[in-house]
């Protein structure tokens, strides 16, 4: 994601708000014993908001994902999701937050299709080339299911953090129609989407093949996405962990239909849907492997062929107990994670420097700091958090951020230092350790 060039956005000048201001505060106190990690999360714990954020006029929130001057749907949530424990009692966090999931809803309705977008109908792309339905709002369209899912992860936890209902307007029930209606014409791709994309920039990940349609899938029931959380093209189109995080979604979504909008028909509609996605994922997202026994999938076309990886990118299968599919101690999501973290994964790489999953998304040898943060996130031991954390805090080449890959042998070789996300998903992790008292 380095190719693109375009002046920086100015962010507006955003003081903190006093909840997160005292949250680094705790860490003086907490942290006090590790100068390196403290610097660390005071840098990361705010940056968000001191370096991404802009507070529009009409009371939405733009954000952008860092060095790229355009808002993922789905990076813009992980960016602030570390702050919502904090909403609550704190009315410059609700204005953020809750800004934040208006402006999702107004673009789910502009392009329920698109990924990211711009701030303005400015007409700025990520590629102006691209053949598929652009609009001037949308930097870059590729489908990808979770930037659907991201939205309403953050809408269902906004609410019972706060328990504020201000959100739920007929905007935001016709985007959740539009979600819904984007999920059922996905699960049957080729007979009914009109959607097509095709990137003429000679990397193959950056298109779908057969004329944009995609490779063939079988009918599952679960829902069909052309690309995967690192913007890469998927293998085979039916992503398993993206419909997971699709299933939990939907569960959020019958929560908000039944208790804010009292409409028991679409209430309806979105189990029967639900439903539908899971018992796909169990008939056909599940792998034998020889060596770590059933494991999910990282991706299958449903006709018995299988993607078996791990991407460093969320939702991916590290990250199925953070997203809420299953629960840590979950046997098949164990035998995953072994596998996740094995050299069977080939994205998982070992080195002098720090071992952990990597990405196609950049060179081999690379590992990302949002997986290890992941990894540390969804343990299930202090020892293996406790890991996590120092490994996170040996490889930032002095430069007191969180990166996107870094070579497991030289911690100074990375790819983007203003990564926003990263910087994010760290934080959540050492404000989780603090919490608990491991640190």
């Amino acid at each position: 994601m380095e190719q693109f060039r375009l002046p920086k956005i100015k962010m507006s000048e955003i003081e903190l708000p006093k909840a997160v201001v005292d949250v680094l505060k705790e860490a003086e106190e907490k942290l006090a014993h590790r100068p390196k990690l403290l610097q660390l999360f005071k840098n990361c714990f705010p940056n968000t908001l001191e370096t991404t954020t802009k507070l529009m006029e009409d009371g939405t929130t733009f954000i952008i994902t860092g060095d790229i001057p355009a808002s993922w749907l789905r990076d813009s949530v992980e960016q602030v999701m570390h702050y919502v424990p904090l909403a609550k009692n704190d009315e410059d966090l609700q204005r953020i937050i809750s800004g934040l999931i208006k402006r999702h809803i107004q673009y789910i309705h502009i392009d329920p299709y698109a990924n990211a977008f711009n701030e303005s109908a400015n007409d700025w792309h990520w590629n102006k080339a691209d053949l598929t339905d652009m609009s001037p709002w949308v930097w870059e369209r590729k489908f990808e299911i979770d930037s659907l899912c991201f939205p309403m992860r953050l809408a269902y936890a906004y609410w019972k953090e706060t328990g504020l209902t201000d959100i739920f307007d007929a905007g935001f029930k016709s985007a959740m129609r539009l979600i819904f209606d984007v999920f059922k014409t996905e699960q049957r791709h080729f007979e009914k989407s009109p959607y097509r994309f095709e990137r003429d920039n000679g990397i193959r990940t950056d298109s779908l093949e057969n004329d944009g349609l995609g490779m063939p899938v079988n009918y599952t029931g679960m829902v069909w996405s052309g690309f995967r959380s690192s913007d890469d093209a998927c293998d085979f189109h039916y992503n398993i962990p993206g419909n997971m995080f699709a299933v939990v979604v939907l569960r959020h979504m019958q929560e908000f239909a039944e208790w804010i909008f009292r409409d028991t028909d679409f209430l309806k509609e979105l189990k029967k849907l639900e439903g539908d996605i899971d018992h796909g994922i169990r008939l056909y997202g599940i792998y034998r492997h020889p060596e770590f026994g059933p494991i999910y999938a990282y991706e299958t076309d449903g006709y018995g062929n299988f993607c078996l990886m791990d991407d460093a990118g969320t939702p991916g299968l590290m990250s199925i107990p953070y997203l809420g599919y299953v629960t840590a101690d979950d046997e098949v999501y164990q035998n995953t994670r072994r596998f996740a973290l094995s050299k069977e994964n080939p994205f998982y790489f070992e080195g002098t420097a720090a071992k952990g999953i990597g990405s196609p998304h950049t060179p081999d040898g690379f590992i990302w700091h949002m997986a290890l943060s992941m990894q540390g996130i969804t343990a299930t031991t202090k020892e293996e958090k406790l890991e996590m954390i120092a490994m996170l805090e040996a490889t930032d080449a002095d430069t007191g951020y969180m990166h996107e890959g870094f070579h497991s042998d030289d911690p100074a070789n990375f790819t983007r230092s203003w990564f926003a996300w990263s910087n994010s998903l760290f934080s959540q992790l050492v404000y989780h350790a603090m919490k608990d008292g491991i640190l």
